[in-house]
């Protein structure tokens, strides 16, 4: 069963201390869907227009995408879902794999009743929203990947092997304060919004949350021609994940996939140039809105 409960975003409501005195957010829902045995936390702009539905990557949630949810929110209805095991969504200790993270997607579309979303992903967002949409494309509009985590086993291993898990687990003994001003030393070129609100996300990651990270991923390749959608790929001139060779292999693969490339951008891509991102983003939606 889906059940959403949502209210209007005031001061007192706010989901996050960094959103604080936002006048562009005092129109924003804060919500929750019930889907798949836990409470699925959101913020949406709202508005009788076409759906976006924007999924964030491991350490992030939905608040992330805040830069962008502006840049859109005059011209669509952006729904930002905090990941299980990330930000106001429940943490299970377990379920964390991308069928996992995927059902969810398409219980809280289900239980938002948004006709024909179009899901836009980040990183471990982009793998989830790729993986919906092999299986789900005849209710999606459109699909937008910003490098995605599409990664050959053995950097699976390599990942699952690195010490990621114990360096997260490590920050989540620091004072925010502190985090915010490690992050602003280490990412001088994001905003100083960004920079809070990721730290803000990362200290309400559960640890559990990265058994993402654990092998096997879905076959990219075998998830991405089995998607039916016109679809955008979006990636960063020095992105260490998906290369401008991986995307021109993936678009043989499948002829209705874009491939877009941002300059001065690596993985942190939304963070990075999020005012360029916008724009090749809202580029992609009024094609397909019309």
């Amino acid at each position: 069963m889906n059940i959403q409960r949502e209210a209007v975003l005031g001061a007192a409501l706010r989901s996050s201390p960094a959103l604080a005195g936002k006048d562009t957010m005092t129109t924003w829902r804060s919500g929750t869907c019930e889907t798949n045995g836990i409470n699925v936390h959101y913020l949406r702009t709202g508005g009788a227009r076409h759906p976006v539905v924007l999924l964030h990557g491991l350490i992030g949630n939905g608040a992330c995408w805040t830069p962008l949810a502006r840049a859109l929110e005059g011209g669509f209805d952006v729904v930002m879902p905090d990941a299980r095991g990330h930000g106001g969504s429940s943490a299970p200790h377990h379920g964390y794999r991308y069928d996992d993270h995927a059902s969810d997607v398409e219980g809280l579309i289900r239980g938002l009743e948004l006709p024909r979303p179009v899901l836009l992903g980040h990183s471990m967002g982009g793998m989830t929203a790729a993986v919906v949409a092999s299986r789900w494309a005849g209710s999606l509009r459109g699909l937008i990947l910003v490098d995605p985590t599409f990664l050959s086993p053995e950097r699976q291993r390599e990942v699952r092997d690195s010490d990621v898990a114990e360096q997260h687990r490590r920050t989540l003994g620091m004072r925010k304060s502190d985090l915010v001003a490690q992050l602003r030393a280490r990412h001088p070129r994001r905003s100083p919004e960004l920079v809070e609100l990721l730290a803000e996300a990362r200290l309400k990651t559960a640890l559990d949350a990265f058994d993402v990270l654990t092998p096997p991923n879905p076959d990219y390749r075998a998830v991405m021609s089995a998607i039916d959608v016109p679809s955008l790929l979006v990636i960063g001139d020095s992105s260490p994940v998906v290369t401008l060779e991986m995307a021109t292999e993936l678009r043989r693969l499948n002829p209705r996939v874009r491939i877009a490339q941002v300059q001065d951008a690596g993985h942190g891509l939304p963070f990075e140039q999020p005012e360029r991102l916008a724009e090749v983003v809202a580029s992609f939606l009024r094609e397909l809105a019309q």
